[in-house]
């Protein structure tokens, strides 16, 4: 026998967050996520979906009162109908025991709660928020250690996810390499397209541009990625709110734009792989916490960068801008700031053959896969995949 309960006491909120503890204890790769991180996807306050959407979670107990399962789902009313056949929800922030039965138990009380509300799908496990965080099932690289804001999950969800009828709607790939090494012959082809022309220019920001951060950033995003069909567009709010999370570890030279007559086209966007740091705080950035962070950031013990965003404003596609900027990137990388020894390009879907192709080019291999999965309410539907963007 299970009991599922709604997470509303505190003692309920320090069950799912301390489940994975336990779970995950003889996994070495996995860091514990900061509590604070978790909880405040949960926080009215904090999470700005909560304007045009709602959350519910819940953890399940054994007959003898152990906590055993967590999961929550969610409605986020931008995206429902976006990009769908179906009204579609979401589920995300499953952990459980190796027992179908208990998966099966989470999986239902989702589904439950989202037909109530209308849905005829449910995507998980997914972030109710953005997409840059909490996004997909690890399905390949446990032997690497999760980015931050990344999930690592145990190798058996997979078997549980797709026994219960959860179909790959599309997978999200992590391509990395060390920071030394070649590139392709084709990107320097396509730096060259480029190279003297005098209306494109390529720069990292200047910590004292940091204030222009979320307006270049949301002009280029929206351009290059809002006309997709199930992306929304990112509002002025949640531009400055990703400026706002950065800026504690932000490092400038890692924050790439190419312009065309002075006008934001292109960027490279990436961080410190601060995860290397809080593996150390054991999920918690209190007082001492953040002594440690600061100390750990000032011997720099995380020598991995990650890139958190890409995109081409439409019009400048194909005229070689991509490679220029990762050509200027990579000079400074390898003659002038000699700080990271490795780099990872995260979150990069299946659906987006040209950034695959830009990512092969940069002769990075994959080490993780993530998973999307769809569960289709109604059985006889027929499945489609997450459609290729097409240029």
């Amino acid at each position: 026998m299970f009991e599922l309960r709604e997470v509303v006491r505190q003692d309920d909120v320090e069950a799912f967050i301390r489940l994975p503890i336990k779970l995950y204890k003889d996994h070495p790769h996995w860091i514990r996520p900061l509590d604070q991180d978790i909880e405040a996807v949960f926080n009215h306050e904090k999470n700005k979906a909560f304007r045009h959407g709602e959350c519910i979670r819940w953890i399940l107990n054994d007959d003898k009162g152990l906590t055993i399962g967590r999961v929550a789902a969610f409605i986020n009313k931008k995206t429902t109908n976006k990009g769908n056949e179906q009204p579609t929800g979401g589920m995300g922030f499953f952990e459980c025991v190796n027992d179908r039965a208990a998966a099966f138990a989470l999986f239902d009380c989702c589904k439950t709660w989202l037909q109530q509300r209308g849905m005829e799908a449910m995507d998980g496990p997914v972030n109710f928020g953005d997409r840059d965080r909490w996004w997909g099932l690890l399905i390949d690289g446990f032997d690497k250690d999760p980015n931050y804001l990344c999930h690592y999950h145990l190798s058996y969800y997979r078997q549980l996810f797709e026994a219960y009828g959860f179909q790959v709607y599309f997978y999200q790939y992590t391509f990395g390499r060390p920071t030394q090494g070649p590139l392709s012959d084709r990107l320097w082809k396509k730096a060259k397209l480029v190279e003297g022309n005098p209306d494109y220019s390529f720069r990292h920001l200047k910590r004292s541009e940091l204030d222009k951060l979320p307006s270049m950033i949301r002009y280029v995003y929206n351009k290059a990625w809002a006309s997709r069909d199930e992306i929304p567009e990112l509002t002025e709010a949640q531009a400055n709110n990703i400026v706002n999370q950065m800026k504690p570890i932000v490092d400038e030279k890692l924050l790439w734009f190419g312009f065309h007559k002075d006008e934001p086209v292109i960027f490279l966007l990436s961080l410190p792989e601060v995860n290397q740091i809080f593996k150390y705080l054991d999920g918690n950035l209190n007082w001492w916490g953040k002594i440690k962070f600061l100390w750990y950031k000032f011997r720099k013990v995380n020598r991995k960068a990650f890139g958190i965003l890409f995109g081409i404003v439409p019009e400048h596609q194909g005229k070689g801008v991509d490679g220029a900027i990762i050509i200027h990137f990579r000079k400074m990388m390898l003659d002038d700031y000699r700080r990271y020894d490795e780099y990872e390009m995260n979150w990069i879907g299946d659906f987006n053959p040209q950034m695959i192709r830009i990512a092969e080019q940069i002769q990075t291999e994959i080490v993780k896969t993530h998973a999307t999965y769809r569960f289709l309410f109604d059985r006889a539907k027929p499945f489609k995949r997450m459609p290729l963007i097409s240029r």
